[in-house]
This record gives C-alpha cells, structure tokens and sequence, in this order.
C-alpha cells in the first residue's frame, strides 16, 4: 500500500455492522475461553480448588492472557497496518484478560462486583481522560500511532474487565442471565438510536456501545456454560469457545474488514 495511503488509514477496523456483532462473539467468546481456563482447567471453582492465593485459577489464568495480550498489543503496535487476524485476536486476547482479572478482583481479592464494577469504571474514564489530555482526541480515528495506540488498548482492556464485572453483578441479581441479556442489548439499541437520531457525541456513544457489548457477551457466555440450577445451559465451557471462535473466523472471511479512516473516522465527533 503507498504510504500516502496508508497515512489516512487507522490500524483498527471501520466501525460496521459485522463489527459490531464480531465484537460481541469475541465477548462471549472471553468469557467462555477464560472460564475455561480458570474454572474448568485450572480448577478454581472445583472441591479441589487451591487455597493459597498465588496458586489460585484467577491469578494464573490473568497471567496467561495478561502475556498474550501484551505481546499481541506489542504485534499491533509493529504493524505498519490494519490486519483483521490480528487486531481480533488481540480483543479476543483483552476480552479473556478482562474476564480472569474482573474475577481476580471480584472474588479472590473479595472486593465484590458492586466494588470492582465502581473501582474498574474509575479506570475507564480515567483512561479516557488522560488519553484525551495527551493527544486532544479519544476517537478511533486518532489510532494509527503509538502513543494513541497504546491509550486504545489500555482503555479496551479496562472496559473488557469492567463488563465482566457489571455482567456478573447484574446477572447474579433477581434478573439472571437472559433477563440481564436483554437488559443490556436494549441498552446498546438505545445507543444506535440516539447515533442516528440525536446529535449527542458519535465518539461518546462509540465508548458507550463498546463498553456495553462486554457485559452483554458477559451474560450470554455465562448463559451457555454455567449449570442449569443457576439459569444456565450447562454447556461444554470448550465446546461453546470453540464455537464461537468457528462463527468469528466465518465473519471475518466473509465480511469485509477494512480499516477505518483517520481522517473521518465512523466514530468520530
């Protein structure tokens, strides 16, 4: 690609409908796949679960996806432009940190969902305002540096754990998982509705719809693998991220993925 071209180009997608909907596989996607490894492989939620906190499920687990994230953040910061493979399997690997770490959180370090929902949505705005005060912009169409980059990834990963954190807390209340499911997808459909219909901020809004698709993909995931006594399906925690993994590579072949503009970002004010 000329490099003029590539000037005018972000190294993150246009904001679509596909990507919208990849965006909530990948969140349910995280939620199952961390599941998996804390709960089911790495036995924290078992009789058999170990008691000291350094050998705890969470911890490790936050680990694992904390050094994939890292590295791939490092990948996507390399890249001289947009890749699909890659820029989705660095939110997939931030959706599965967020979910480990909001537990980490959560239960292990007994802060609660109520405490780490408030304490992680500290985090977020703080993120967005200092990235706003560095570069003047918090809009995607900023993100093809990278100081900006770096903001990005930092602020998305905040908002992963934090929807994990919200999902868990609104669902473990009297709505369960579906009604919470709802909840939050009629939340996100407000969003689109006050995109086109109002003048509120398009990059408000965006953070808004991105925050919100997490405990959304939260709840589903939670939905599919957790027992039938709790409101669940009880499916196979693998088999459910495999699935979902299946359906997101489907949509990235057959959708098109492009980079967004930086000039005149979809999300932009």
């Amino acid at each position: 690609m000329p490099e003029s071209m590539q000037s005018t180009l972000t190294k993150v997608p246009a904001v679509t409908l596909a990507f919208w909907i990849i965006k909530i596989l990948a969140t349910t996607l995280g939620e199952t796949a961390g599941d998996s490894v804390s709960m089911s492989w790495l036995g924290e939620t078992t009789a058999a679960a170990p008691t000291a906190f350094w050998q705890g499920g969470y911890l490790i687990g936050t680990a694992i996806f904390g050094a994939a994230l890292a590295l791939l953040v490092l990948l996507q910061i390399r890249a001289r432009q947009f890749n699909p493979w890659l820029y989705w399997s660095t939110i997939i690997a931030s959706t599965t940190a967020g979910t480990t770490l909001a537990d980490l959180a959560t239960r292990s370090l007994g802060i609660g969902y109520p405490g780490g929902s408030i304490l992680l949505f500290g985090f977020v705005l703080a993120s967005l305002a200092v990235w706003h005060r560095a570069l003047g912009t918090i809009s995607v169409s900023s993100v093809h540096e990278p100081k900006a980059e770096l903001y990005y990834w930092l602020t998305i990963t905040f908002s992963q754990t934090l929807g994990t954190a919200l999902g868990d807390w609104v669902a473990d209340g009297s709505l369960g998982y579906l009604g919470s499911a709802v909840i939050f997808g009629a939340m996100l459909a407000l969003i689109a509705l006050a995109y086109w219909k109002t003048s509120i901020s398009h990059v408000a809004l965006f953070w808004a719809a991105f925050i919100l698709t997490r405990p959304l993909g939260a709840v589903v995931g939670d939905f599919l693998d957790k027992p039938i006594a709790k409101g669940g399906l009880d499916l196979s925690r693998p088999l459910a991220t495999g699935v979902l993994l299946i359906a997101i590579v489907v949509l990235i072949l057959t959708t098109r993925q492009q980079a967004g503009s930086a000039d005149n970002a979809t999300a932009s004010d």
